[in-house]
């Protein structure tokens, strides 16, 4: 049974930092609860940042927009709360995600009407890796057609790092940071099983 604290089960480093662990702050961004779980040993810090630096860049062959499908839907399905809403606040507008495409990425499904056939091969993928960690052909030459192989590649690998950005977000118990509680699953979604 899981323990239903509000309290997260690893306790992100608290001002004032070290040289080292500021350092590390500074390169992720603004001091989330997650980036401060990490810069607990400075050095994992560094080699986040490193993968950031490219998969939530404008080098990345995936458009924000892709990008953005990619992570809120491997948060929803994976029930990580704390990721969802960080993503769905910051980004769901820069990404243009209206409220209905919100919902459908947190409870609907590739086929929903609020999606074009670009979208839909991205989120029918995300959907295939999380059920069968594999592509068939068709869903493999839709997602190429939408984000070309580059992008495709680009996809496999944000989907992965999300799946692991999800466990530890639900694992280690974070809480919603300030400002993002209105974009939190549960107002998008049925409730899951499990404490996200």
């Amino acid at each position: 049974m899981l323990r239903n604290s509000k309290q997260p089960r690893v306790a992100p480093v608290e001002p004032p930092y070290d040289e080292a662990t500021a350092a590390a702050l500074e390169s992720l961004g603004p001091p989330i609860a997650l980036f401060r779980v990490f810069a607990r040993r400075p050095e994992r810090a560094k080699a986040i940042f490193g993968w950031g630096s490219y998969y939530l860049s404008r080098r990345t062959a995936l458009t924000l927009r892709q990008r953005e499908i990619i992570i809120d839907r491997t948060a929803a399905r994976c029930g990580a709360g704390y990721e969802w809403a960080i993503h769905a606040t910051v980004f769901g507008g820069k990404a243009r995600l209206d409220a209905a495409q919100l919902r459908s990425l947190a409870a609907g499904d590739a086929g929903d009407e609020c999606w074009d056939e670009s979208d839909r091969a991205v989120i029918a993928a995300v959907d295939a890796l999380h059920d069968r960690n594999d592509l068939s052909d068709g869903e493999w030459d839709a997602l190429v057609e939408a984000a070309g192989e580059d992008g495709a590649v680009d996809l496999l690998l944000v989907c992965g790092w999300y799946h692991a950005i999800s466990y530890a977000v639900r694992a280690i118990r974070l809480p919603l940071e300030p400002g993002t509680e209105a974009a939190s699953l549960d107002t998008f979604s049925p409730p899951q099983g499990g404490t996200p």
